[in-house]
């Protein structure tokens, strides 16, 4: 017989999910009678607790940064990597993996033995479902309102934002830009928090040009090619930022490296192979979720805290910002 889950519950009740959980862990306000209704139909249904029910085996995956963008996370070279790798390492610990929408229902995810959230946003409701829900949780990419409960596995942004930085002011640069933002996720404040701590520190004002809905990276790179006090480097900190980058460098007539400098974050190996080849940060997502997978099913099956882990990240210098200095 097939388990009843909270979404079974809520149909049945006539509630939301929420309400639900909040009745059967006695929390959130709500009337008497909502709440005895509530488990007195969990009750009929058959309805036990996630401790008392047997496992499926099976983990999630979510994304949830961009969930009011129609995307395909498999066309972006670093969650490609991260689906293959964290459906590797469930396999090789016995659990199958399922890669969920990025709007998923709460009801969904709640029925998984444990769940990946990769980069979520500050209020996700997702998260506040599976944390009331007490769902093993594991966050890829600290959670922007982490709690002392909170098992993530990530990286030091601030310190890779630091090293290309540092690594552009080696080859010669003197104005140095970013693409980043908007974004409420821990990367993206991140990010932009070590961009502007690093230019109080060197004495350079910061000059950022966040994402236009729809638009990638195209809009912010040609905004910044186009200001009169235009920057000598930019480091995008998306996968399309070093395309864009050479697409409004060549437009404009610049030439990439001798009157700009072009860095950015990407797993993707034809940066090895443009003209020219464009320098890169990896953030390894694949040692991310070989990690993060194991975390996880160490939480499901050894319940109790975790320390954060961090995964190491991976600068590649190559002729976009090499201006016969070094390497930098």
């Amino acid at each position: 017989m097939k388990a009843v889950r909270i979404t079974d519950i809520a149909r049945a009740a006539e509630v939301s999910t929420a309400t639900v959980s909040h009745a059967l862990n006695g929390t959130g306000r709500m009337s008497d009678s909502t709440r005895r209704r509530v488990r007195e139909t969990a009750a009929l249904l058959g309805y036990r607790p996630r401790d008392e029910r047997p496992r499926t085996r099976t983990l999630g995956l979510a994304v949830t940064t961009h969930r009011n963008v129609a995307w395909n996370i498999l066309d972006v070279a670093y969650y490609a990597q991260a689906v293959a790798a964290a459906t590797a390492a469930a396999h090789r610990h016995g659990y199958a993996l399922s890669v969920l929408p990025s709007t998923p229902g709460s009801g969904q995810a709640l029925d998984l033995d444990g769940l990946l959230l990769i980069d979520a946003p500050a209020e996700d409701p997702l998260t506040e479902a599976l944390r009331r829900a007490g769902t093993p949780l594991v966050f890829v990419g600290r959670p922007v309102d982490a709690r002392a409960s909170d098992i993530w596995v990530g990286g030091d942004h601030a310190a890779a934002v630091r090293s290309v930085l540092d690594h552009l002011t080696g080859q010669g640069a003197g104005r140095i830009a970013l693409i980043a933002g908007p974004g409420t996720d821990s990367y993206t404040r991140d990010c932009l928090a070590a961009y502007h701590a690093w230019c109080a520190a060197h004495g350079q004002e910061p000059l950022t040009a966040p994402l236009v809905p729809g638009r990638g990276s195209d809009s912010a790179a040609h905004t910044l090619l186009t200001r009169a006090d235009r920057p000598d480097a930019v480091y995008g900190i998306y996968n399309s930022s070093g395309s864009a980058l050479l697409d409004a460098a060549r437009h404009h007539g610049l030439r990439v490296p001798e009157d700009l400098l072009v860095a950015c974050m990407s797993e993707d190996p034809a940066y090895a192979t443009v003209d020219p080849p464009v320098t890169t940060l990896s953030l390894n997502p694949r040692t991310g979720l070989e990690t993060a997978v194991t975390v996880l099913v160490t939480a499901i099956e050894s319940p109790g805290p975790h320390a954060p882990v961090l995964v190491p990240h991976d600068l590649t210098v190559r002729r976009s910002t090499q201006r016969g200095r070094g390497p930098g």
